[in-house]
């Protein structure tokens, strides 16, 4: 049943002094001595003495007599234990650690340290954060109130703080300045002393640190580090992201001289096989510079021989080396419109480890033999050598294969006949795929491009049958990788997916019913979602289908517990083809190099990740780093969405209701990949009604409705950069459809 809206009324004092937000927000004092051995104690498991203590805070000797005063005065005051010579930090029973998460509307969520995937965050609210910001490490008290399903909680203390230098704006005043954060999860500003503010000029955007927290009648005051420039400009934008998220833009002198020591390995000894005969080749993207995956298929007496030869980074990079503890602590490979932040220096991603063509590279490469039909029949895996004997794009493997360019085809005529049947395992490959019920979702991704400091335009990456074989090819590898160490029962972290929430399946079925599609009876396996989308498949809804679908699920992650792969219809999944890029990948190279060794009795086993880490410990950081850099992409492509329309407000566009809330329409523009909201304040041509099950607004005098999928026509209002929010109103005509 629709039920009334209820519009958001205007409370409260406008233009509310920044200054009296912050006393309100109780920032705590200035990190003393105290406060960074409480700091340290609790980002350590183990009880440290009063040596390594004066050591991790880079203190001298002389420091030992403070230190040892502020230890007595800690653990008087029971913040801390004494274990003879030792210190450890003091939780008391009650309280439990976690990090904070803050949303940009003041509330926040607490994830328990060591929490399971499958755990709800906490709730805290605006009055229970006790001076906590975004990140920041804290004891909580768990209350026993709960809100909308979450237990609630308090912020009893708080152990780190996250924050410690910011971008913003730079915003003048006669006392110097203030700094208006960039990251809208920051609920408060910075002041800024005028011999702090090095020259920096009103609405420049800025790097700057915190010198003092602050207390409960006094903001935080900083100093700028340095001036960034022009906030309405590409590159500024992409460093306060990168900043924003801490995200590192070079490597460590220690980590680039190891690098530059590396030797090439070109020779091709007793230990690996010789592929070099084997016409490999590699298929990427135009811009591409990292090819860590070369493919080749034969035709046999059985059916098909497929080659997956991957990078072998393992050879280069060692447990514990100070290359193989930046790619840990990185995890992934973070690629943002013209720039990437690799995972390993570029003298390892773009050349050692690189599968360049017409070059000898070694490699790790996994051969499987399938029958006629796609079923694997063999799966043999061995260190090589290869050569590469072309660098193929997708889009020159496009017109070769499947739009038949004659001319193309007779550049590359010594490679035809492997890539025909190439195609005709792909096709074989996703066939057995699709039979188990492996979904194959169509979501877009955005496509940016750059005119200097400016955007050109953000429209979707359209994938082409190029894309699907090597995927089907990729897939193959790390399922195949996947299943021989698990049956050899060998420890590695798996790529596991896990079945949907029943709830939210149901909120799934009720949208895409309300869209029209005629649905089979709901059952929670993979078939039936991908009977879902073959429904949604070529129809106006199909976007928003694959999008709702994709909320729908639970997001992938890494364990060392092989639960198998939902979306895949795989009993057996994890990483392989990208070590690159991704650190998994390269635990998954080191596990099955111990296996090989094991098995043929050649060697003892290596380790597989640097000394003091285990694999589930790596499971946990690995997964948060790879949100990590989903986070940075969606943040840089809210940003440059946000410039892209900065010029065009006033403008109409096509678009398609892509949500509907209490509060409004969430759209996304047909012509770009650009999404923003309608809020229902705006929609005065009538009184409108939600109708939360059938997913739509309904006008109470006129009985116009704005139903999720359907194509409206919305006029640009208002961009607003500091929190990346693109604001619409509808074009008021009859909706495109009903």
């Amino acid at each position: 049943m629709a039920k009334r809206s209820s519009r958001r009324r205007q409370t409260g004092r406008k233009n509310r002094n920044p200054r009296n937000r912050l006393r309100r927000k109780g920032f705590n004092a200035s990190p003393s001595l105290e406060d960074r051995i409480l700091f340290l104690l609790a980002e350590k498991k183990d009880s440290l003495t009063t040596g390594t203590i004066l050591k991790e805070l880079g203190l001298p000797g002389t420091a030992r007599k403070a230190v040892t005063a502020a230890l007595n005065a800690l653990e008087k005051a029971k913040k801390i234990q004494r274990d003879k010579n030792k210190f450890i930090h003091s939780t008391p029973e009650n309280l439990t650690k976690a990090t904070v998460a803050l949303t940009s509307r003041g509330f926040g969520f607490a994830t328990l340290e060591g929490q399971r995937a499958d755990e709800k965050d906490l709730f805290i609210s605006r009055d229970n954060l006790n001076g906590a910001s975004h990140g920041d490490t804290v004891l909580i008290r768990v209350l026993k109130r709960t809100s909308r399903g979450r237990k609630e909680a308090q912020v009893a203390r708080i152990l780190k703080r996250a924050v410690s230098t910011l971008c913003g704006i730079f915003i003048e005043d006669r006392k110097g300045g203030h700094l208006m954060p960039d990251n809208p999860r920051l609920p408060f500003t910075v002041f800024i002393p005028a011999a702090k503010r090095k020259n920096a000029q009103n609405g420049t955007a800025v790097l700057a640190r915190i010198t003092q927290y602050g207390g409960r009648d006094s903001e935080p005051t900083g100093e700028i580090l340095e001036i960034l420039g022009d906030p309405l400009t590409v590159s500024v934008q992409l460093r306060m992201a990168m900043e924003q998220l801490s995200l590192p833009r070079s490597f460590p002198t220690e980590v680039t001289r190891e690098a530059e020591h590396l030797e090439p390995l070109t020779t091709c000894d007793d230990n690996r096989r010789d592929l070099r005969h084997v016409p490999h080749v590699t298929i990427d993207g135009a811009t591409a510079k990292d090819f860590d995956d070369a493919v080749a298929v034969e035709k046999t007496d059985k059916g098909f021989r497929l080659y997956v030869s991957i990078a072998d980074v393992s050879h280069y990079v060692r447990p514990g080396s100070a290359i193989d503890l930046e790619a840990y602590r990185r995890g992934t490979s973070v690629y943002l419109p013209d720039l990437v932040l690799p995972m390993l220096p570029e003298r390892l991603s773009n050349d050692l480890c690189s599968l360049v063509p017409h070059q000898d590279r070694p490699a790790f490469s996994a051969i499987l033999d399938y029958d006629p039909s796609g079923k694997l029949l063999q799966a043999e895996y061995c260190r090589s050598m290869i050569n590469s004997h072309t660098r193929f794009t997708y889009e020159t493997v496009h017109r070769i294969l499947f739009l038949n360019d004659q001319k193309t085809r007779r550049e590359h005529a010594a490679l035809l006949p492997m890539l025909s049947t190439a195609k005709k395992l792909s096709l074989r490959l996703r066939k057995q795929r699709e039979k188990r019920g492996s979904l194959g979702f169509t979501i877009p991704e955005a496509a940016i491009e750059l005119d200097g400091d400016q955007v050109a335009s953000i429209g979707h990456i359209r994938r082409n049958e190029a894309h699907l074989l090597i995927e089907d090819f990729m897939l193959a590898a790390n399922e195949a990788v996947a299943e021989t160490l698990s049956q050899a029962h060998q420890d590695v972290l798996f790529r596991i997916h896990e079945k949907p929430d029943p709830a939210k399946v149901t909120t799934f079925t009720e949208a895409a019913a309300a869209m029209g599609l005629q649905l089979p009876k709901t059952d929670i396996t993979p078939a039936w979602f991908a009977g879902v989308l073959d429904e949604a498949r070529g129809k106006p809804a199909e976007y928003v289908v694959n999008n709702l679908l994709l909320r729908t699920m639970q997001r992938a992650r890494y364990s060392p517990e092989n639960l198998g792969h939902f979306g895949l219809a795989a009993q057996y999944y994890l990483h392989f083809t990208s070590p690159i890029r991704r650190y998994p990948d390269l635990i998954a190279h080191r596990v099955l190099h111990n296996f090989l060794l094991k098995r043929a009795k050649t060697g003892n086993p290596h380790p597989v990740l640097a000394k003091g880490e285990d694999l589930s410990r790596a499971a946990l950081h690995l997964s948060a780093r790879e949100r990590v850099a989903v986070d940075a992409e969606r943040d840089v492509q809210a940003r440059l969405s946000c410039l892209f329309l900065l010029e065009k407000i006033g403008e109409e566009f096509d678009a398609v209701i892509s949500g509907v809330t209490s509060f409004g329409l969430f759209v996304e523009l047909t012509r770009f990949f650009i999404s923003g909201a309608v809020p229902i304040q705006g929609m005065k041509d009538d009184y409108y009604l939600f109708d939360s099950r059938a997913h739509r607004l309904i006008g109470e005098h006129t009985n116009k409705v704005y139903q999720l999928g359907q194509t409206v026509r919305i006029h640009l209002d208002h961009v607003d950069m500091q929190a990346k929010r693109i604001t619409f109103s509808l074009v008021h005509d009859e909706p495109a459809d009903k």
